[in-house]
């Protein structure tokens, strides 16, 4: 990256894990620099389904009300927002990148960067590709997908648990990428390496 903008949102997305919505939203008040905190604030949006007889939460397959029973014809929908709020850690060299960054001028707007999701995937797709990172193919679908800010966060996921797989350091990871549930978390770590394998090799050493 040529730009210190470019370095600082590469740099964000690998060494937090966070989102890339989640970073664009990050203004200057958010960092805490004697702490070396930076304040994450994520909002979903979502749509709920509701059975029109008694109200019943229902799941977008549901044929029938798991409440009253009745046969759903037409689900009523309502949008749904909530924001969630988290403080994670930010190392050293970061958060002074962050200081020249903002004494440069940058943040001008009150939001760090100043760009949107689109220009941001542009961003991180063309530096993927000035470097040399070819095309990921999902080991599932056999999709083939550029370098996108996601897989900078899944690349933090699975940097952390090859250094520590622990259950206190799953943990840790829940909280630092703010996922809601911690099986969403422990998915990292069949993707972090072949233990499985090497387990079963032991079984036969001796």
């Amino acid at each position: 990256a040529e730009y210190l903008r470019d370095k600082l949102l590469i740099r964000i997305l690998a060494h937090t894990g966070c989102r890339i919505s989640e970073a664009l939203s990050i203004k200057p008040s958010d960092i805490d620099f004697e702490q070396g905190m930076i304040t994450i604030k994520h909002l979903k949006a979502g749509t709920k389904l509701r059975c029109p007889s008694c109200n019943t939460r229902l799941s977008r397959k549901a044929k029938y009300c798991p409440g009253c029973g009745g046969k759903v014809e037409e689900a009523l929908a309502e949008e749904a927002s909530h924001q969630r709020v988290r403080s994670i850690p930010v190392d050293e060299e970061t958060l002074d990148m962050l200081r020249n960054y903002i004494e440069q001028g940058g943040a001008r707007n009150g939001n760090l960067f100043g760009i949107n999701r689109s220009r941001a995937w542009q961003i991180v797709h063309e530096l993927a590709g000035k470097v040399g990172l070819s095309d990921l193919i999902h080991p599932e679908s056999g999709k083939i997908h550029g370098v996108s800010p996601h897989r900078l966060r899944d690349a933090f996921a699975i940097h952390a648990v090859k250094v520590d797989d622990s259950g206190d350091s799953l943990r840790m990871l829940q909280e630092q990428l703010g996922h809601k549930s911690f099986d969403t978390t422990a998915r990292y770590r069949k993707v972090a390496g072949e233990e499985l394998k090497d387990w079963y090799k032991k079984l036969w050493e001796n």
